[in-house]
């Protein structure tokens, strides 16, 4: 039992278009709090006295050209006796206001490296008349309110600053950044540095007895102090040093200067002391480079790591960029006619870092820094992802894509749910929504400008091998709990349904009533065997007799209701694929679609948590299920229902790496903007150019580099 003094949810606040990136809690009035968000906006939430015991979104700020980051909340002073809330963002501005409009009090330009601005990551409250901010140009500024002039600037980081915080002397501060150190600095100068073994350190805070804790990138809270009685044992001392100097520091990210081995000095260089606290020397140890730092306090040099990926050792190194050799250089095309970005990289980097880099740099969406981060990881392990498609393979239903699904069980005659035989068909140019030919990206061009949306007929999940899927449901009801056991005369029953169904045109009877019936009590087998009933149950209702009769008024939410809890997200894999395939196949009867789209909402709602499943079958078959929807809505003036389809994808893409479902989520898309103002300028209020402008590449030319080019014409 939860205790009096446990947190449990007061309310939900809608209010933002995307997602919030910084919170200040505020004195004015009691209770209230400062959001800010990716939708450029600022807003102030203050308590209201309505039953749901609320926020009531009390002023809306906006003055940023990119998205916002961070915030803070200066206290009120006889100029401002409301206060002053500021705000820093990826325009690299800082902007300040009232709480009397909506637009700045004025806006501050001042973060700046080589004559290149770049965004502001932290601000933090010295008084009521100055604050600090740090930036991405390893910068720290302090801030008058009054003037809004930069009264210091202070520097002694090497790369991006994230986090600071101010002890409450008002005076003195510390910061952590992107170059693994914590800094504290006292009267303006940084008067300590402690490194750490993990390459970014995210945030800081100050605790009440003057402890500081820092959160870094390897998941680890560290807390360091002043106080003797509060140290760590000698041995946690020396365990913490010891994993600092096993770690490797890439001297590109810039906290090293240019190493040249030859250049460098040996062991003996460590018997003279250093000049100041944090002072960094290097050393050669045979073919090594170590990297130590000095320690004012321990009177002594402390190894830090050991020095990898520079000019200072042999590599293999060939390619070439901005006068640096990589191991890898990317060509990156974002958008068909533009100029094509680089992304270099080597293999002692951290790639989400170096994909962060990427992105800033190019001014690309941060959604993108997982696809971006992956993207490196998969392509610099010396091996091509996932088997090429064959030529005869349907690039929307061929089964290449299932055959990666884990075996359930295995044996003779092993049956893989919701596969069969791969179709055939002719080698060369061939619609890329009904298969039957190999797909030629020039070949294409000459024939078609876009054979691929607005896609409005169905697609489903035609193929199945009938004598694998009736082989497993006698195995599986041979174990079956005895309330639910078959008899051999029902088994015989659905497998008479099945040829019916695979079969639909053939001159076999068709499916009966007490075969669907049948079908339905069977599909509530316990959850871990009735994955082949599914399976079945996804080819039945491509039967226009059962579609009716399962998809009916009468029995059609039951249906719908049942396939949901199976897609529950905790459920088993091959159930939420299959489900999902089955709503699919829905779409391929006019009782289906009916109930489909009068179940749009709940349907799509709880699809879309399963795009966080790593399970490229089930992204395809979402995919697939928002194709649907898209198709089915493109000739209809439903902006609510097309906003959902929009938003579901858009999400979706976030998540999804499989080839095949994102082209799939690229069509729905395009069919859901195309000859549609409206829900083209939700898709750019939404970003969704910026967000699918990443697969716009044609390096490798692909039906998802072409599909998306023409996406992006479509949003123009």
């Amino acid at each position: 039992m939860a205790s009096a003094n446990s947190y449990k949810l007061r309310c939900s606040i809608p209010g933002h278009e995307m997602d919030v990136r910084g919170l200040a809690s505020a004195a004015f009035p009691e209770g209230a709090f400062v959001s800010v968000s990716r939708d450029r906006t600022g807003r102030v939430w203050v308590p209201n006295s309505s039953p749901d015991k609320g926020f009531t979104e009390m002023h809306c700020m906006s003055g940023h050209s990119n998205f916002v980051s961070c915030v803070c909340i200066i206290a009120p002073s006889e100029t401002y006796p409301r206060g002053l809330i500021a705000t820093g963002g990826n325009d690299n501005n800082i902007c300040v206001f009232t709480m009397d409009q909506p637009q700045p009090l004025f806006t501050l330009k001042g973060h700046k490296n080589t004559g290149h601005e770049d965004c502001v990551r932290g601000l933090a409250v010295i008084s009521n008349a100055e604050f600090f901010s740090c930036s991405n140009d390893a910068s720290i500024r302090r801030w008058l309110v009054d003037t809004g002039e930069c009264a210091q600037v202070y520097y002694s980081h090497t790369n991006y600053i994230y986090s600071m915080a101010v002890f409450p002397n008002s005076e003195d501060f510390i910061s952590t950044g992107e170059d693994r150190s914590l800094r504290i600095w006292r009267q303006g100068d940084c008067t300590q540095t402690i490194r750490l073994p993990a390459q970014s350190v995210w945030c800081c805070c100050i605790l009440p007895n003057g402890d500081i804790a820092v959160g870094a990138s390897d998941g680890i809270i560290r807390v360091f102090t002043e106080a003797e009685d509060r140290m760590a044992s000698v041995e946690d001392l020396q365990a913490f040093e010891d994993e600092l100097s096993k770690a490797t520091i890439d001297p590109k990210l810039g906290d090293l200067g240019d190493i040249k081995m030859e250049d460098l000095p040996g062991r003996e260089h460590l018997d003279e002391p250093g000049n100041r606290d944090g002072q960094t020397r290097l050393i050669k140890d045979g073919q090594k480079v170590e990297a130590y730092q000095w320690s004012v306090s321990d009177g002594r040099w402390m190894k830090i790591g050991d020095v990898v990926g520079g000019s200072n050792q042999q590599s293999s190194k060939s390619v070439m960029y901005e006068g640096k050799e990589y191991d890898y250089v990317f060509t990156i095309d974002v958008n068909e006619g533009g100029p094509s970005m680089k992304l270099p990289y080597n293999v002692s980097e951290d790639p989400w870092l170096t994909a962060h880099n990427f992105l800033q740099k190019n001014d690309l969406s941060p959604m993108f820094l997982d696809q971006v981060a992956n993207f490196i990881i998969e392509n610099t392990k010396g091996h091509v992802v996932g088997p090429a498609q064959p030529a005869g393979g349907d690039p929307l239903t061929g089964e290449i894509f299932f055959t990666h699904l884990i075996f359930l069980h295995t044996g003779s005659g092993r049956y893989i749910p919701g596969s069969g035989p791969n179709p055939s068909g002719p080698v060369g140019v061939a619609d890329p929504f009904t298969g039957g030919g190999a797909y030629s990206s020039a070949a294409l061009r000459q024939t078609a400008t876009n054979i691929y949306f607005p896609k409005t007929d169905g697609v489903t999940f035609e193929q199945a091998n009938g004598t694998q899927i009736i082989a497993k449901l006698k195995e599986l009801n041979g174990g079956a709990p005895q309330e639910h056991k078959l008899s051999e005369d029902n088994l015989e029953s659905l497998e008479m349904l099945l040829v019916a169904a695979c079969e639909p045109v053939s001159s076999k009877p068709p499916p009966t009533l007490q075969q669907i019936n049948l079908l339905w009590k069977a599909a509530h087998w316990p959850e871990d065997i009735v994955f082949p009933v599914l399976d079945i149950m996804r080819l039945a209702v491509r039967h226009p007799l059962v579609n009716e009769s399962l998809c009916g008024e009468a029995e059609g939410v039951q249906l719908c209701n049942h396939l949901l809890s199976l897609m529950r997200p905790e459920g088993r894999p091959a159930n939420q694929m299959l489900a999902l395939r089955t709503l699919c196949n829905c779409f391929s009867g006019r009782h289906g679609r009916a109930l489909l789209m009068a179940q749009r909402e709940t349907v799509l709602s709880r699809a879309a948590d399963l795009a966080t499943v790593c399970n490229k079958n089930i992204h395809i078959a979402l995919a697939t299920l928002v194709l649907n929807y898209a198709g089915c809505l493109h000739s209809q003036p439903d902006l609510e229902a097309k906003a959902q389809c929009l938003s579901v994808a858009s999400r979706a893409l976030e998540t999804v790496q499989d080839k095949e479902a994102v082209f799939r989520l690229l069509v729905s898309l395009g069919t859901t903007v195309a000859s549609d103002q409206t829900a083209r300028d939700l898709a750019r209020s939404l970003g969704v150019n910026s967000q699918i402008s990443k697969y716009s590449s044609v390096s490798d030319p692909s039906k998802v580099a072409e599909c998306c080019q023409l996406v992006l014409k479509e949003l123009q």
